[in-house]
This record gives structure tokens, C-alpha cells and sequence, in this order.
């Protein structure tokens, strides 16, 4: 039987970064993100689990029984959104070190002989909202991005990801540990499951995602003296694409492709200056392929009509994750 309470657990992990509505803002790399790695780093310990850091900050919660035998992996993520729900990853992460426990405790007991080793996994940034793309810890663990590129990522404020983590341990490039298997447990984040009147369920697809920044350029002037025929207004520019991007949803089957744009940023920004830069963030998500590329041919073409308000331009694609 476990010594420990997991809704006791649960509510002091909860802590961290709470929000006045019950939730929590704990995004990569801040100072609530780094008390409650903290806090893991001693949950851990106590549960005689070996706390090791890569460099990419993923923090892991090691036991060998085998050597040189790979591990069974499971958790998720501590980090979160700017205005999250407090179970989004933490729960994974906290069921995950309690069910090391117990399995701990079968084999302690003689009631399981091991062949594999065990790990519990917190992964880090993968909410990517501080720092992006998102699902950063992960990804450099599985080799789909490079290790000096993620470290060099700046947040809005030029802090880089190898700064922000800076303040802890000293990473270890050689703990990662290899996983013969992963497991995650994870609140559904919609409404689906509820709707069809289920409480749990397996994920038998997951979703290709491609995210750009996208740079809408005209020339900004003064919102009176400027007459109309003569502006090229990239906010206007950029009001046309991101409709165009909801709309191509209506061209597909429904639920086939989810489009997004999340973040949008001005330049002057002045009330009383019309736009000559907007940067947004698009995010299309299909589980088909084919569905992905055929929206960004759509998306293309609409590029074309709006010459004649703004130039639109793909600055950087941000992850194609599939």
C-alpha cells in the first residue's frame, strides 16, 4: 500500500503557480515552473527514485534493476499555458510517479522479478508557450530537433531557453534514458469524450501538426491624412488571411482539419497608425496527410489576392510535427 496520498500530492503540486480561478500559469523556464521542478526533484527522492536532468532540462526519476536494459518510460509535462487548467500534464506527471511506487513497492515485495529499468518523465516546454515550438523536451529527445537549436530559442524578452535553465543543476548529457516503451496519461483537453458519454479512452490517432509565423507587410501611415485608395494596411492584409484560414476548414469533410491563429502582433502599434507589419502564428492539424498539404495549397492561393493590400510571407515554419 502506498505511504502516500495523491490527492494530498496533487493539491501541493497544484500550488505552484496557481491562479485565482483554480488553474495555473506555469510556463517553461519561470520562476513557478522552477519551484515546482523543485518540488519533483524531492518527490523523487522520496520515492527512491534516482532525479537526473538532460540538457534539454527533461527531468527523469531513474530506477535500474537491469543493466544496460532499457526503461519503461511514463509521465508528461509540469509546464503550462499562460492561463492553464492545473491537471493539463501535471496529472500525468504525478499518476506516473505514483504508479513507480507501487511497482516499486511488488518488486520490493518479491511479487514482480524486472527485466526492464524504470523511469518517470517530467518532459520540458512542451506547452511552448514561452518558448517555441512547443513539445520542445520531447522533441529533442527523439532526435526531431537539435539540442543547440532548442537551447538557443529567445522568449519575447531575448532570454533563451540555455539561460532560462541556467539556474538549476547542471545538466547530464549522457541521462536520457532509452525507453523500450512510453506511457501517458492525459486529460482529454476537449470535449469529445464527454459528448459521447465516456470517461476514458485510448488514443488511436494523433494529430499532424504544422505551425508557421507568418509576416503580413504594407506601409503603415496616418490613420486620417492617409486616403484610402493609397493605403496597403497590413492589419486589413491580415484580417483577409486569417478569415481565408477558418474558411478552407468548410472545404474538407468536418473535424478533418482544425486551422488556428493564435498570436498576432502590430507594428507601430499606434492608435493613430494604421499597420505596416503583422506577424501571426498559423497552426493547421489534420490526422491525414494529405488533408495537411492540400490546405496549404489552399492557404497559397489566397496568398495571391491580397497583393494589393499587404505582402504576405511564411518568415519561419515553427514545427511540422507528425
Amino acid at each position: 500500500m502506498s505511504s502516500r496520498n495523491f490527492i494530498t500530492d496533487f493539491e501541493n503540486m497544484s500550488a505552484f503557480g496557481a491562479t485565482a480561478g483554480g488553474g495555473i500559469n506555469r510556463q517553461a523556464g519561470t520562476l513557478e515552473d522552477m519551484q515546482v521542478r523543485a518540488w519533483l526533484r524531492e518527490l523523487f527522492r522520496e520515492l527512491r527514485l534516482t532525479e537526473r536532468q538532460d540538457e534539454i532540462g527533461n527531468q527523469f526519476g531513474i530506477k535500474e534493476y537491469v543493466a544496460g536494459a532499457p526503461y519503461v518510460l511514463v509521465g508528461s509535462h509540469l509546464d503550462s499555458q499562460p492561463m492553464a487548467g492545473k491537471y493539463d500534464g501535471s496529472y500525468g506527471v504525478l499518476a506516473a510517479a505514483h504508479a513507480a511506487e507501487r511497482v516499486i513497492q511488488k518488486i520490493d515485495d518479491g511479487n514482480l522479478i524486472p527485466t526492464l529499468n524504470l523511469a518517470v518523465v517530467n518532459w520540458f516546454n512542451e506547452e511552448g508557450s514561452r518558448f517555441s515550438p512547443s513539445m520542445m523536451g520531447s522533441s529533442v529527445y527523439t532526435g526531431k530537433l537539435g539540442l543547440e537549436e532548442a537551447l538557443s530559442i529567445t522568449d519575447r524578452d531575448g532570454v533563451t531557453v540555455a539561460e532560462a535553465l541556467s539556474t538549476e543543476m547542471a545538466p547530464d548529457p549522457s541521462v536520457a534514458p532509452a525507453a523500450a516503451s512510453y506511457a501517458e496519461i492525459h486529460i482529454e483537453q476537449g470535449p469529445t469524450l464527454a459528448r459521447n458519454g465516456n470517461v476514458i479512452g485510448l488514443v488511436d490517432t494523433t494529430w499532424g501538426a504544422k505551425k508557421y509565423a507568418v509576416t503580413i507587410t504594407g506601409d503603415q501611415g496616418h490613420t486620417g491624412a492617409t486616403p484610402m485608395d493609397q493605403r496597403k494596411d497590413a492589419l486589413y492584409g491580415a484580417a483577409k488571411y486569417i478569415v481565408a484560414a477558418r474558411e478552407i476548414v468548410d472545404r474538407f469533410p468536418p473535424g478533418a482539419l482544425h486551422t488556428s491563429v493564435s498570436t498576432l502582433d502590430l507594428f507601430p502599434n499606434s492608435p493613430v497608425t494604421y499597420a505596416g507589419e503583422v506577424t501571426i502564428n498559423l497552426d493547421l492539424r489534420s490526422a491525414d496527410t494529405d488533408v495537411l498539404v492540400e490546405a496549404e495549397k489552399l492557404l497559397a492561393k489566397e496568398r495571391k489576392y491580397l497583393e494589393e493590400i499587404a505582402q504576405v510571407e511564411i518568415t519561419q515554419e515553427l514545427t511540422h510535427q507528425w
